[in-house]
């Protein structure tokens, strides 16, 4: 039985005990509820006062039951209680220590500044196919709500430097920095980028002045979620089937349909194989929709000749267990 049920179990029989005690002192002695209620509480606790009024033998007996059960639940509820508040503390270290091991063994992994309403809902969705992600914030009510997901995080402030050595930001491989305001953002890419040079860094702007300003502090990519949402509003009045395509394509909640990108390792059994050769098509029944070159050149709608070469990125549509035995295929030989 674990501590926390320990201690409501215990402060349940505390109460009936106390209950019955009252009771039994209202119905043996005839006394009112405040006095019964207070021998009662003064026998259980062995406070050891003098009897509010004088008991006959009948009263004296029931005292005594009520010594033997009543002092035996306290000393049991107060072993609970001590025995909650000790295990909850050892607990709590103790998940600090592995909280700290686990990120100081962590690599390839992504930090996400931020656990406010863009935030949890990134990590959300990401936490479906990335399972390495560190999350920074040292808001409580934002703690409490880490905890409660099951979220790998730090407490800490996120432009401080401390915080991200501790979130493994020299191993890391990407950092996404969703603070609430676009100054502390700022502040958070040029901390970032200073401690490691080749990180992958993501930024949210609030505003269109800020996304120069976090571009030259070093951001890879800003993207301002009002211009998003206001792009996709725009395009569900524009083109709604197509916005219905894509929303049913990309969505990691269905497995009928999903679109992919999957690069080409140079160990591939399809590298240097034309699309129409590759068996793509009959193998995995995918389409390959794009195929984005090591050179960054986008091939949209390939023809059968487009030959796959090293480090190329294919986007295919599929069921999502096809499109993993493909990744197979175009990572590894075996």
């Amino acid at each position: 039985m674990d501590s926390a049920r320990h201690l409501v179990i215990s402060l349940i029989l505390a109460f009936l005990i106390t209950v019955f005690g009252t009771a039994g002192y209202m119905m043996v002695e005839g006394w009112d509820f405040m006095d019964a209620l207070y021998m009662t509480v003064i026998t259980i606790s062995t406070v050891g006062y003098s009897e509010v009024r004088q008991v006959d033998a009948a009263g004296r007996i029931f005292t005594i039951f009520i010594v033997v059960t009543g002092v035996g639940f306290s000393l049991y509820v107060a072993g609970a209680v001590v025995q909650f508040m000790v295990e909850g503390q050892i607990r709590k270290i103790m998940g600090r220590k592995r909280l700290g091991l686990k990120l100081k063994r962590m690599k390839n992994h992504y930090i996400i500044c931020g656990y406010g309403r863009i935030g949890r809902v990134l990590v959300r969705n990401l936490r479906r196919k990335i399972p390495n992600l560190v999350v920074v914030d040292n808001n409580p009510d934002l703690v409490s709500n880490m905890e409660n997901d099951g979220v790998l995080y730090v407490d800490g402030d996120a432009t401080e430097e401390d915080t991200l050595i501790k979130a493994g930001i020299h191993n890391a491989r990407g950092l996404v920095s969703v603070l609430a305001t676009d100054t502390d953002n700022v502040f958070l890419v040029l901390t970032a980028r200073q401690l490691n040079p080749n990180l992958d860094i993501i930024a949210r702007a609030g505003a269109d002045r800020s996304k120069d300003k976090l571009k030259a502090a070093g951001a890879t990519t800003v993207e301002s979620p009002y211009e998003m949402g206001a792009l996709r509003m725009a395009q569900r009045i524009l083109r709604p089937k197509v916005t219905s395509f894509l929303d049913f394509a990309l969505s990691t909640r269905r497995q009928d349909i999903l679109m992919e990108e999957l690069p080409v390792s140079h160990d591939s059994e399809l590298v240097n194989l034309t699309l129409k050769d590759s068996g793509i098509r009959q193998n995995y029944n995918l389409i390959i929709i794009a195929i984005e070159k090591s050179s960054g050149e986008m091939l949209f709608n390939p023809s059968f000749d487009a030959r796959i070469e090293v480090d190329d990125t294919l986007i295919a549509v599929g069921e999502e267990p096809n499109l993993h035995l493909l990744a197979q295929a175009l990572y590894s030989k075996e």
